[in-house]
């Protein structure tokens, strides 16, 4: 008997729940996932789930989302990359143009966590965790970007309050969490940090000022530094900054079960 609960808490540990299998996935965040799930647009095993808390076992039950098939990877990949200019953040490129995986050249399917502009430069994270992808880009959690801009002028006190304050752009305000000024520049260069990841947000804010921005690059992500890798050069990140990762965007530190990665 006793053999036989230690089974069966056994397997209720190993089996995960629909909505963060889902999120494991890439197919959006837990809260959204319960939506999909009540709407009837889930299935398991061929068969609609609409009952929020239902657990399912990852190596055996097949998962699909109107009607196509979802699969979290079984081994995850978490990379920094100190992106290059002229290179873009999207995996295919009709114009033929250098993109990141012409860099990152690993075995797995990786996609990079938010975009760059082609010209900026810096620190740029590369992953097959959707769940993580999902926390770190999405403007609900705050997740923090530094960025060094050199601009075409130097900044004034009326400016500098103006971007702590927030700045209107076409698809809402945008404000800085922190500013300083890089030191003997006279304001010429400054490190900004911000919680969100529009696109061009940063440009746009200095722009709508009147600042022409010169040079862009992004320091930080989620303290993530590239500090001592070179200019378009790789590494995969130790357990302790995946770790890292994932707790400052507000996720287990593990990202899946032992019981079904490789």
């Amino acid at each position: 008997m006793a053999d036989m609960e230690t089974q069966s808490a056994r397997n209720h540990q190993e089996a995960l729940r629909l909505n963060r299998y889902l999120a494991l996935a890439g197919v959006g965040s837990r809260r959204k996932n319960d939506e999909l799930i009540l709407s009837g647009a889930v299935r398991v095993n061929g068969r609609v789930v609409k009952e929020l808390g239902t657990r399912i076992d990852p190596s055996r039950d097949r998962v699909s989302v109107n009607g196509k098939a979802v699969q979290p990877a079984t081994k995850y990949v978490y990379i920094l990359f100190n992106k290059p200019r002229d290179c873009i953040t999207t995996l295919s490129d009709e114009k033929g143009r250098t993109s990141v995986l012409d860099y990152v050249k690993v075995r797995q399917r990786v996609v990079p966590v938010g975009r760059l502009d082609r010209n900026t430069t810096g620190v740029l994270l590369l992953t097959n965790d959707g769940e993580l992808t999902h926390a770190l880009t999405h403007p609900a959690f705050g997740v923090t970007k530094e960025y060094q801009v050199r601009l075409d002028k130097g900044l004034t006190e009326e400016a500098v309050r103006r971007m702590r304050k927030g700045v209107r752009l076409e698809d809402g305000m945008a404000r800085a969490e922190a500013m300083r000024e890089v030191p003997g520049t006279h304001r010429t260069e400054v490190l900004i940090v911000v919680g969100e990841g529009r696109n061009r947000m940063v440009r746009r804010m200095f722009e709508a000022l009147g600042y022409t921005v010169k040079r862009l690059e992004r320091v930080a992500f989620a303290g993530m530094t590239s500090a001592g890798l070179g200019r378009g050069k790789w590494r995969h990140l130790s357990s302790r900054e995946i770790a890292h990762l994932r707790t400052a965007a507000g996720l287990d530190p593990a990202p899946f079960l032992s019981a079904w990665s490789d």
